[in-house]
């Protein structure tokens, strides 16, 4: 029982001018508190009396009594009385008769996991407790090189889908500004291709790096690297044998990222210098695996066996299973929480076809990814359309053996053959405001390399077209002769910021179809409409914009005559397309709907070479220890010497040494 010296339970009171350094729960909750002691009445008294019988004897013993007057001094309405066991009391009471009004108020925050103990495969995972780092912190950088370790360590697709999908709903739920650069980093680009931003450092560069951050010579790391096969490995070993005197920040992803950023937009004489600067920064900071991961994103290969397509994958599943915008701490964690496995794995497949097909039609993470967060998946198609500027991945077409595999295959639908010209994909996207822009078949942006193109499309274009489209090629011509030149002679050209005066291989650009039109996607049209609006949107002009040579026809005779004659006019061969049924344009896929006729694919025309190996070359990464690629070579009995042909790399298994 309480002496008559010290306040009951019932008395204690919070007055409205509470110290303000005091724990903010006090202040939220004085109401809460007064009106649930007397709620829980005899619970609470009861719970006093066994709390101070334990609490007061082992805080006096351990000296605790200062504390009591403090509590007192600040804060309390009670009789002045400053012996140890009065104010000791209060000091255990007063939490006390706030856990039992809120215990949530004083449930101790999870503390985050050591990074080096992170483990986004593991089973059950909960993208908040097994998380690295706490909400509203920057992703450390070894929580993404922990993630890219264990899909090093595994070859199994799918799991390495569930090992990505798990750091992003950790990033999801409790940094999602960061979402954007871990997928970059997981990429490894810098942004979209169409932006052209590139590191643009060479092997030698960075081991001059590695060598000046750790200490060592560059003898040493060249012989090392040869050794390993991976200079990522040479790094991660030498910045763990190196001691500092002061330990340097942490980097975190976005900061990785940033600084990648920062390296590739430097330009100058002095740039080189200043690029070998910021890596030796970044090694200096790097813990346990980041060294090898941050050197291989600067040579320009993770090597993880990473692809996109997975990537798209593991951000569908994140945003699905745990959609971000809900808060913190977000009520959702795994919304296929459930479902039976049937079930979930449709479900997770139907996002990720709608976040596929979108990215797609739309392939720009900056663009796609805020209106994930802001929107979740279902919602992107009525948020991200074919948009002109963007450049779309083209569709390629599946090589045949012969006529007779194409008649095959087409069987009863209607088809037409065109032209395979030899020259570069042009993509040319004509923009509302009049700009003009030109993308490879990479997407990258080949607007400065082709001014005579720009200023041809005003020209050939009608007035009705306001924006569009077109797929084409870009093929060398000869004005003189009128024809069409080999594609030797096209790549002589200037790659970037050509100036029209210094123009001497003339283009000619062959358009053999429209994707978009007006404000319209063409996509899902047939093709027999798609290049009914080609021709009625453009001008054919000689040696400047022509339509793809093309017959329709199913004749096998004829189909035979028309290669013959696209060989003598100096193509490749023959394109042949669907018409109507399943003639679609399949972005980004090599489908079936179109089939290419080349002449080194048919039977019967192609010839066997007797080469032998002279030489070999040293395999990185996973093929360190045997060789990566054999240098090829033919007998010359004239000289009596071997001539080298070509270099022949993945075709070959891999002889060991």
């Amino acid at each position: 029982h309480p002496s008559p010296a010290e306040p009951s339970p019932a008395s204690l009171h919070i007055p409205a001018n509470i110290h303000p350094g005091l724990h903010p729960g006090l202040r939220a909750h004085r109401t809460s508190c007064d009106t649930a002691a007397s709620r829980m009445g005899a619970l609470v008294r009861l719970g006093a009396c066994l709390i101070h019988a334990i609490m007061v004897p082992v805080a006096t013993c351990a000296g605790l009594s200062s504390l009591g007057v403090l509590v007192q001094a600040n804060c309390w309405e009670t009789p002045r009385n400053t012996s140890a066991v009065g104010p000791v009391y209060l000091a255990w009471w007063l939490p006390i008769s706030l856990w039992l009004c809120d215990p949530s108020s004083f449930s101790k925050p999870a503390v985050p996991l050591d990074p080096m103990e992170y483990n986004p495969s593991k089973s059950s995972y909960h993208p908040v407790q097994d998380a690295c780092w706490g909400h509203g912190q920057r992703v450390p950088y070894l929580a993404v090189a922990r993630t890219f370790e264990r899909i090093e360590e595994v070859s199994a697709r799918l799991k390495n889908i569930e090992t990505l999908s798990n750091l992003f709903r950790s990033v999801i739920a409790l940094s999602p500004s960061d979402i954007l650069p871990c997928i970059y980093l997981c990429l490894n680009r810098l942004g979209p291709a169409y932006k052209g931003l590139e590191l643009g450092i060479g092997e030698t560069i960075l081991m001059k790096a590695v060598a000046q951050a750790t200490g060592r010579q560059l003898d040493q790391i060249k012989a090392e690297a040869q050794e390993k096969g991976d200079l990522g490995l040479v790094a991660e070993s030498s910045r763990s044998n190196q001691r500092t005197m002061f330990t340097p920040p942490k980097l975190s992803a976005a900061g990785v990222f940033s600084k990648l950023q920062e390296i590739a937009r430097m330009t100058g004489s002095a740039s080189m210098n200043k690029k070998i600067d910021i890596i030796k920064g970044l090694f200096v900071a790097c813990r346990h695996s980041e060294a090898r991961y941050i050197t291989r994103s600067l040579g320009g290969k993770l090597r993880i066996g990473l692809a996109e397509q997975s990537v798209l994958s593991a951000i569908a599943h994140a945003v699905s299973l745990t959609p971000p915008g809900q808060g913190f701490p977000p009520e959702v964690l795994d919304a296929g929480q459930g479902k039976s496995a049937e079930a979930r794995k449709a479900w997770l497949e139907e996002q990720t076809q709608i976040l596929k097909q979108t990215f797609c039609e739309l392939p720009s993470y900056d663009i796609i990814v805020p209106i994930l967060l802001e929107h979740g998946v279902e919602s992107l198609p009525q948020h991200c359309k074919i948009t002109p500027g963007i450049p779309l991945k083209p569709m390629l077409a599946q090589p045949t053996k012969g006529i007779g595999e194409v008649l095959k295959r087409f069987e009863e639908a209607a088809f037409t053959c065109e032209y395979k010209y030899d020259g570069e994909r042009a993509q040319i996207h004509i923009l509302e405001n009049g700009d003009v822009h030109i993308y490879s078949r990479n997407q990258e942006d080949n607007t400065s390399k082709y001014p005579d193109i720009i200023s041809r499309i005003p020209k050939v274009k009608k007035g009705s077209v306001r924006s569009c489209i077109l797929d084409a090629e870009a093929v060398a011509w000869d004005p003189e002769k009128r024809q069409i030149q080999p594609f030797q002679v096209l790549t002589t050209r200037k790659r970037k910021d050509v100036e029209a005066a210094e123009i001497k291989v003339q283009v000619c650009l062959y358009a053999f179809d429209i994707l978009y039109l007006n404000g319209e996607s063409l996509v899902k049209e047939p093709f027999s409409r798609r290049r009914q609006l080609l021709h009625e949107s453009f001008v054919e002009t000689e040696g400047e914009l022509m339509f793809a040579t093309s017959m329709d026809t199913c004749s096998l005779d004829e189909i035979s005559e028309f290669l013959d004659q696209s060989i003598k006019d100096s193509c490749e061969g023959l394109m042949v397309k669907t018409l109507e049924v399943d003639a679609t344009y399949e972005i980004a896929k090599r489908s079936h709907k179109w089939l290419k006729l080349k002449k080194d694919y048919l039977e019967g025309v192609g010839d066997t070479l007797d080469l032998v190996v002279i030489g070999a070359y040293l395999g990185k990464g996973k093929r360190v220890g045997i060789y990566g690629g054999f240098l090829l070579a033919c007998y010359d009995e004239e000289s009596e010497e071997y001539q080298s042909i070509c270099k022949v790399g993945s075709c070959w298994g891999g002889l060991l040494l």
